[in-house]
């Protein structure tokens, strides 16, 4: 067992806690104190193989899980799913059945992983969607211990070629995954906390004003642009609700990703909600040099980016508070 699959648990009601979502750097970073091989999984989770910590440490991939589960803990107050297996499927596989405070392991040798893998639903399996677990479901290929026993030219001529040697090698735990490090983030977040359960829906708009105005500032002194913006509102009852939407023009600039947030927020129609936080994620980030901008004739669009070029000096040089919009000076 050397990759381990971990997914960062929404921490008990507690406000002053942030979410996953909003330290998932900071765990990343955790990760990376015990093996540079970690690939992030956005917005919460994370793999790493141990391979190379396992003789550094001296310890098993389930004893190293259990020193990262404390500290991600003791730093961040977020508990941890964990799942270990000899590959990263396998790994995904054991997360679904783990529980935060324990390590759901599957055994290295074949034999064990046959067993693991004998009771588990099709469906579970990357690249098996509804429409192709239906079709196996019918002729009674409705676990993966029925796949493997199957026939692979079975499996070829109900879902093609291609995919039916995938399935069935995956269903015999033949794992040809590898973890492939992403120290450049994919997406960067911006999580608003209340401190009581929010009602006013002034106040969520004022929270999605200032997460924007952050992921803007960010991804251009990053350079950067976003092609997508996710919405997470989390609720009272621990519940919550997310909306993603891709861009008309991929976009570094905080008025454009202000709009675009609260369209979503607008879409959702809550009312009397009690909202505890608000997450903005920006996706699909590419380098601004690839930028392409749509001209306009428009003199007040232009005069907004230059005053924000003028304030992202400003805030370089006197803090992040020098220049902000008035509504949330107050």
């Amino acid at each position: 067992m050397t990759i381990l699959c971990v997914r960062f648990q929404q921490p008990p009601r507690d406000t002053a806690a942030p979410s996953p979502e909003g330290v998932l750097p900071g765990l990343l970073a955790l990760l990376e104190e015990f093996t540079p091989v970690v690939e992030a999984l956005p917005p919460d989770g994370a793999l790493a193989d141990l391979r190379g910590a396992e003789r550094y440490f001296g310890r098993d991939a389930v004893q190293l899980a259990s020193v990262i589960r404390v500290r991600a803990l003791a730093r961040y107050g977020v508990d941890c799913a964990i799942g270990a297996g000899p590959g990263p499927l396998l790994a995904r596989l054991a997360l679904r059945t783990a529980v935060p405070g324990a390590t759901r392991a599957v055994p290295a040798d074949p034999d064990g992983i046959a067993e693991f893998l004998a009771g588990q639903p099709v469906g579970v399996l990357p690249g098996v969607g509804t429409a192709t677990a239906r079709t196996l479901c019918a002729y009674g290929l409705d676990s993966l211990g029925a796949v493997a026993a199957a026939p692979l030219s079975t499996l070829q001529r109900l879902i093609g070629a291609k995919a039916g040697r995938e399935l069935h090698e995956r269903a015999n735990g033949v794992d040809r995954g590898r973890v492939v490090p992403n120290a450049v983030s994919r997406s960067l977040v911006a999580e608003r906390l209340f401190a009581l359960d929010e009602l006013d829906p002034d106040r969520h708009r004022r929270a999605l004003l200032s997460a924007a105005g952050e992921l803007g500032g960010r991804l251009r002194s990053l350079e950067r642009i976003c092609g997508g913006l996710t919405l997470t509102v989390r609720y009272a009852d621990r519940s919550a609700t997310t909306r993603t939407r891709t861009l008309r023009e991929p976009t570094a600039h905080s008025a454009a990703l202000t709009r675009e947030a609260y369209r979503m927020y607008e879409a959702l129609g809550l009312q009397r909600a009690r909202v505890r936080a608000v997450l903005l994620r920006a996706e699909g980030l590419t380098s601004a040099e690839r930028a392409a901008h749509q001209l306009t004739f428009d003199p007040v669009e232009e005069k907004v980016r230059r005053i924000e070029e003028v304030a992202d000096r400003a805030r370089a040089r006197f803090g992040a508070k020098a220049v902000m919009p008035g509504s949330l000076a107050a």
